[in-house]
């Protein structure tokens, strides 16, 4: 079986990947549009570069074993990574805990939240613990759906 490092270095090839289509992205159209206009265009990009990406993944949230709703993650890309997109002039503590309760929530392992509204991409990468990443691999879990 394979150590959790190894999975965090595939999903860091993965991320890096994703990163660069951002930059690419930011680096044609720069600050000031709407996160749609963003979104689309790292649509393509991550196309381009060959990466599977779902946007506007609606997933089920559950309470107790009851299904209390969906939200949606602007992209899940191979099916393990979600993508947080946001054009604002600078990251709040809010928008990472966004980006961290869809990591919890959802059971994925990372997650990486975007920010087009600045002149230059800021970028941060969120994960779980790898004492989580390692229990989920030796039990053969595969991203459950989160009961609280």
């Amino acid at each position: 079986m394979p150590h959790p490092i190894q999975y965090l270095t595939l999903d860091s090839e993965i991320t890096y990947k994703i990163i660069g289509c951002a930059m690419a992205v930011h680096r044609i159209l720069g600050n000031g549009f709407q996160e749609k206009n963003y979104q689309r265009a790292l649509a393509i990009e991550f196309d381009v570069a060959g990466l599977s990406a779902m946007r506007e993944k609606e997933i089920d949230i559950f309470y107790k074993g009851f299904n209390i709703g969906t939200r949606r993650v602007d992209f899940l890309v191979e099916d393990h990574i979600i993508v947080e997109i946001k054009a604002t002039t600078h990251l709040e503590p809010a928008h990472m805990a966004q980006a961290i309760n869809y990591i919890e929530a959802f059971g994925f392992k990372i997650g990486l939240l975007l920010n087009f509204g600045c002149t230059s991409l800021q970028y941060k990468r969120v994960f779980k613990s790898i004492s989580e990443c390692r229990n989920k691999i030796h039990n053969k879990l595969d991203f459950p759906k989160v009961i609280f």
